[in-house]
């Protein structure tokens, strides 16, 4: 695979949603960062045994850009991103026009913190290929993560022109149409996200926040627990169920989904607020 695309759950932390409130009660919401743009790589591809057979394909042809390229995703997502930052550099240095390789690595440097050079890769990619929306997602969530929101939009926006069938630019964009209170045209986001991804988790619970936002609470609440179906690690998607329970006056039942949602995430401040209201011994 030579794109290091969507994002998933441990992905949507860091963009700060403006606060949303319902009755009172302050959403959980759904945020990013670089975090899980891996997922789209078979989890098998960072095992050892399978860079031991890309370290044998390269051995063959040790010229080939592509090898390097593809066992640098897969370095990368077993989280050997200095391994898979020399990859990249050896794929470019083979093919310096290599815009999937100047993609790939600047996420590497976004792990690595390394903002200023990940950005001079994104934006090297779109200047190679002005086309790939991989790059412009990427840089998108890079310019999100500088609260630069306009650019961001800029970026997904122009990928979602290009046709990108990647869930992540309708998701990134409907965050922050809901972060602007434009619920109607983030729901739609979302549940386009939904059709490319229907696995994910994410978009189910940043969509079931923008129901709640607009009062439909019964879309809510069947998002969230999808959220949840999907992936029972996801902290906010336990908490945001949770507040549906305590909306319907079932503390028990919030309770006992606060507590999920600190069990996951322990720093979870929606979650101790909540499970404050609905009273800890509750069981």
């Amino acid at each position: 695979m030579n794109a290091i695309t969507v994002e998933r759950r441990t992905a949507f932390r860091g963009f700060a949603l403006t606060a949303a409130l319902v009755s009172g009660l302050t959403l959980a919401a759904c945020q990013t960062t670089p975090t899980g743009e891996f997922n789209n790589i078979d989890k098998a591809q960072g095992s050892s045994e399978n860079i031991s057979s890309l370290s044998a394909v390269i051995q063959r042809s040790p010229q080939d850009p592509e090898g390097y390229n593809v066992r640098g995703s897969a370095y990368g997502r077993g989280g050997q991103y200095q391994a898979a930052l020399k990859d990249f550099n050896q794929a470019i240095q083979l093919n310096p026009n290599f815009y999937q390789a100047y993609s790939n690595r600047a996420l590497i440097q976004r792990f690595l913190g390394n903002q200023e050079a990940a950005l001079a890769d994104y934006n090297r990619s779109i200047q190679i290929n002005a086309n790939y929306d991989a790059a412009y997602i990427g840089r998108g969530n890079l310019y999100r993560k500088a609260g630069r929101t306009q650019d961001a939009f800029n970026d997904f926006q122009k990928a979602i022109q290009l046709d990108t069938t990647d869930a992540r630019a309708y998701h990134n964009r409907g965050l922050i149409y809901q972060s602007q209170g434009q619920h109607k045209f983030a729901i739609e986001d979302f549940s386009t996200a939904i059709s490319l991804a229907p696995d994910a988790a994410e978009p189910y619970n940043g969509r079931g926040l923008s129901y709640l936002a607009t009062g439909d609470e019964d879309n809510a609440f069947s998002d969230f627990n999808m959220a949840i179906k999907l992936d029972g690690k996801n902290a906010e998607a336990w908490a945001n169920q949770a507040l549906i329970y305590e909306k319907r006056g079932d503390k028990v039942r919030a309770a006992k989904s606060y507590r999920e949602a600190i069990h996951l995430d322990p720093n979870y401040q929606p979650a101790k607020d909540g499970l404050s209201r609905t009273g800890s011994n509750a069981s």
